[in-house]
């Protein structure tokens, strides 16, 4: 028997024979394309050939008619003859062909004396004709090819001038014979010769002037001159062909020309390489793709032949390997695998299930399942058997006892092994839960005491998982937000506990999101209002802080809440006992002196001014010593009232003690601007003042400090307004004074006279 080659050697073989298959079909097309190419090329020869002859024979027949002519014109007797007989003699054996034109004698300064198409020469003069010129100049010995040019006498289609120069007794230039022959003539007979379209027929001067056409392309030039590289093809030989590209397309052209004997010009015959090859091309394209197709069928029965022989090789690797792998991964299991089958006979055990057993595989082999079990055992696992032999799954815990008389606790799963409907056995897998049972029972102990000692402290605790949503609420959180823990579970945070921080209007982040976010322990903040469920607020100190897992990751989060109403009511409280006044419930001296700073601020940065005024009641000590200390609280009250009615918002009324007052004016222009204030606290007190049934008359003297005028601070200014109000009482009272400017003077000192002067006010 032959052994199989390798497979190597079949993909060797596969790939030999689809490369001799291409270089086949390449040999082939190759062939097509050369063997197409020879035919064109000897067709275009044989072409350009007969274009030649006829082009020759119709020239030499034209060129026969002219030398007649000259003949005419040498005869001796020729200038004896009557005109009519001169004409005959001339033209009566000229050359008479569709296209041929006439033919015309010009004397020596150019004009005609003789016209072959009629008796009377025409009028005209052709001495500025290229023809002319060069055989007046004796530069042409011969026939001589004009360029092709338009008739002066009937201005037809363009002509190709044929001219011979003729001469007198003394062998001076006499004049020229001239001839023409109608381009069209040579395009009508390269159209009749040239049965392919795709053929260009050019007629060439030996000089390289282009004198005739013939194309299927419109936008080709009737005449023009050739390039040098063409030129010198064209003239190297008489005739041949050659491959080049196109001097004004750029495209290469097959090119096939021919020297017209006895003249000087050249028959070209062109065709675009392109439209040769077209139909070789589509032949070779549907070559090369029945090759393609061959070639990937044989390379597709190799791939298919070899794919199926290493599927095989493969298959019976990995069915080695699988049955490796499973065997390594039941016996390294830390669970009990083993299989029984429908007569209660082992078929498989792993190391774990025989060392539980305490028996050889051999020997589980040899014993039933009730009997490797035990009585005992067996008894409490026979229902599952059945219905594990039925079809059902099952899956239970028990407790094993080792060889050893260990107890472990563990869940035995029985897994039926059922084909075409039938039972055929079941698997087994026991797994040890002994650790996770006692796992359990720690977590639970630890849970409970955690339970126990949430509930029993007297701040809110708040539990949330990664996303905010709440987990937890002990029973001061339930009365501090209003939410029952069955109710908060599964809620937003930051609906269940809405907090407002100090100076969030907007309401940014609340802090367990914070910590949630950053994954960092915010720390505990005071002045927190809490929104509770039935929209009443609540002073809180809140803190909040992550709670991650052993891997560092964010899993929760927990805030506290501490009700700090109580003690924020007494803060607030204490002050305002700071900061304002008692009895009247104004701005004290220490509020106004941070206020007046804030102003002088402004007041400097803004370029503004500001007033400071110092009040006085007149006869308040009267009242006091007439109607007693109640009375003359009263009569603070409704004082302090009325000046605050009398101002702006932005001002500050100040009670400083006893019964004098200070008016703080921000953001003034001038002195008048105070000075109507002034003048509407003394209106606010002309209405007598209603004490305990007494009406009483009292007024006012005051002082007025500007900043920057009567000082730049505020003690500076206070000096300056309390000097003044101490002038305006000394001055009689009831009136304000302006307070002088720095530098005036020293500032006015009290006595102990101005305040005896109460006792007589009012």
């Amino acid at each position: 028997m032959m052994r199989p080659l390798p497979l190597r050697r079949y993909a060797a073989l596969a790939l030999a024979l689809s490369a001799a298959i291409a270089a086949l079909f390449a040999q082939v097309i190759l062939t097509l394309r050369d063997e197409h190419w020879r035919h064109v090329r000897e067709t275009n020869a044989t072409l350009v050939h007969t274009i030649e002859q006829n082009i020759g024979r119709t020239l030499d027949g034209f060129v026969y008619s002219l030398e007649g002519t000259l003949l005419g014109l040498a005869r001796p007797d020729f200038a004896a003859l009557q005109p009519s007989v001169q004409h005959a003699v001339l033209f009566d054996s000229s050359l008479r062909l569709r296209g041929l034109g006439s033919v015309l004698v010009l004397d020596r300064a150019g004009d005609i004396v003789f016209d072959s198409s009629a008796e009377q020469p025409r009028q005209a003069n052709f001495s500025d004709r290229d023809y002319f010129r060069a055989h007046a100049q004796g530069a042409v010995q011969g026939l001589y090819i004009s360029m092709p040019v338009r008739s002066r006498l009937s201005g037809s289609q363009p002509a190709l001038p044929l001219s011979l120069a003729y001469r007198d007794a003394e062998g001076r230039f006499a004049g020229v014979v001239v001839g023409t022959i109608q381009i069209g003539y040579f395009e009508e007979l390269f159209a009749s010769v040239n049965t392919d379209t795709a053929n260009r027929v050019d007629l060439w001067r030996s000089d390289g002037l282009r004198l005739a056409t013939a194309s299927a392309e419109p936008s080709q030039p009737a005449a023009g001159m050739a390039d040098a590289a063409l030129l010198r093809r064209l003239t190297g030989a008489d005739h041949g062909t050659f491959t080049a590209a196109d001097a004004q397309d750029g495209m290469q052209r097959l090119n096939a020309y021919r020297r017209v004997q006895g003249h000087p010009l050249v028959v070209d015959v062109s065709q675009p390489e392109r439209t040769i090859l077209a139909a070789w091309r589509r032949s070779a394209w549907l070559l090369g793709g029945f090759a393609a197709l061959l070639v990937a069928a044989s390379l597709g029965l190799a791939w298919l032949f070899m794919r199926e022989m290493l599927r095989r090789q493969s298959i019976g690797a990995q069915l080695k390997q699988a049955e490796h792998d499973l065997s390594t991964i039941l016996h390294n299991l830390p669970s009990m695998v083993a299989y029984w089958d429908s007569s209660f006979r082992n078929r498989f055990a792993n190391q774990a299930y025989l060392h539980w057993a305490g028996m050889t595989a051999e020997q589980l082999r040899q014993r039933r399942l009730d009997e490797a079990a035990g009585p005992q055992f067996y008894a409490q696992i026979r229902e599952h058997v059945q219905q594990a032999l039925q079809g059902h799954r099952q899956v239970f815990e028990r407790t094993l006892r080792l060889p050893s008389g260990e107890k472990r606790h563990a869940v035995v799963t029985y897994i039926p092994d059922v084909e075409d409907g039938s039972v055929r056995g079941f698997f087994v897998q026991i797994d040890d839960l002994t650790e996770r049972k006692q796992m359990e029972d720690l977590l639970f102990e630890e849970k409970e005491l955690v339970r126990l000692t949430l509930q029993a402290i007297g701040d809110a605790v708040i539990c949330t998982d990664a996303q905010g949503r709440v987990t937890y609420l002990n029973p001061v959180a339930e009365r501090m937000t209003g939410w029952q823990a069955f109710d908060a579970a599964g809620q937003s945070v930051d609906r269940v506990a809405p907090l407002q921080l100090p100076g969030d209007a907007a309401g940014g982040a609340s802090p367990i999101q914070r910590a949630l976010t950053e994954g960092a322990r915010q720390a505990a903040q005071r002045g927190v209002t809490l929104r509770r469920r039935d929209g009443s607020g609540l002073d809180v100190e809140e803190s909040a802080s992550p709670i991650t897992d052993r891997h560092g990751a964010v899993t929760g989060a927990v805030m506290v809440l501490r009700d700090v109403t109580e003690a924020m009511e007494l803060s607030r409280r204490l002050t305002r006992l700071a900061q304002y006044d008692v009895l009247t419930g104004l701005p004290n001296r220490m509020l106004l002196q941070d206020r007046a700073q804030q102003a002088i601020s402004r007041a400097r940065r803004d370029r503004h001014g500001l007033a400071l005024m110092f009040i006085d009641l007149d006869g308040f000590k009267q009242v006091n010593d007439t109607l007693g200390h109640e009375a003359g609280d009263a009569l603070l009250v409704q004082m302090a009232r009325r000046f605050t009615a009398a101002v702006r918002e932005s001002d500050t009324v100040c009670r400083q003690g006893g019964d004098e007052f200070v008016v703080l004016l921000p953001a003034l222009d001038g002195a008048e601007q105070a000075q109507v204030v002034a003048d509407k606290l003394m209106a606010a007190c002309a209405a007598p003042f209603e004490l305990d049934g007494h009406a009483r008359q009292i007024w006012l003297s005051g002082g007025i400090a500007l900043y920057p005028h009567h000082g730049d601070t505020f003690e500076a200014l206070a000096r300056s307004a309390d000097a003044a109000m101490y002038a305006a009482k000394r001055s009689g009272r009831r009136q304000f004074r302006m307070a002088r400017a720095q530098g005036q003077g020293p500032a006015y000192a009290p006595d102990a006279s101005d305040d005896a002067g109460d006792d007589q006010a009012g």
